[in-house]
């Protein structure tokens, strides 16, 4: 197989970020929420998505730090999410805006980092982040 078979091979296979499933995000309560607020931090070191133009893995670290309102993010519930998005064709600007969006969908909170360090690609490394913060 030549290349340009190869890498039409792998852009079949590559998914649309419209079918990661947010349903799969579960909360829970958080408890103290009336008598302190705390910050949670959490990183995925082996995050993994695919370039829509060529197809090839993309490998990095997410890491979500955020102040919660009266949910937090339940974690095995989050792994699930992230594995959604070793077979979606999606830019590095865009997934650590949409993984953004669809947390603070789910947890409303007081306070939200992403911030995505992915590994060079062509020498360079990127780091890429987005921030929410609870109006009023």
């Amino acid at each position: 197989m030549d290349i340009s078979g190869m890498q039409k091979g792998l852009l079949k296979a590559i998914k649309n970020p419209d079918t990661i499933d947010t349903g799969v995000l579960q909360v829970l309560a958080y408890g103290y929420r009336t008598q302190r607020d705390i910050e949670i931090k959490m990183d995925q070191p082996e995050f993994t998505s695919l370039c829509p133009i060529s197809g090839l893995p993309d490998f990095g670290c997410i890491t979500i730090r955020y102040r919660p309102n009266d949910k937090i993010i339940e974690l095995k519930s989050l792994k699930y999410y992230f594995l959604q998005y070793r077979s979606v064709g999606i830019f590095y600007e865009h997934v650590v805006n949409r993984i953004l969006e669809d947390l603070v969908s789910c947890v409303r909170p007081k306070f939200m980092e992403v911030v995505g360090t992915f590994t060079p690609r062509g020498g360079i490394t990127t780091t890429v982040r987005v921030e929410y913060k609870e109006e009023g």
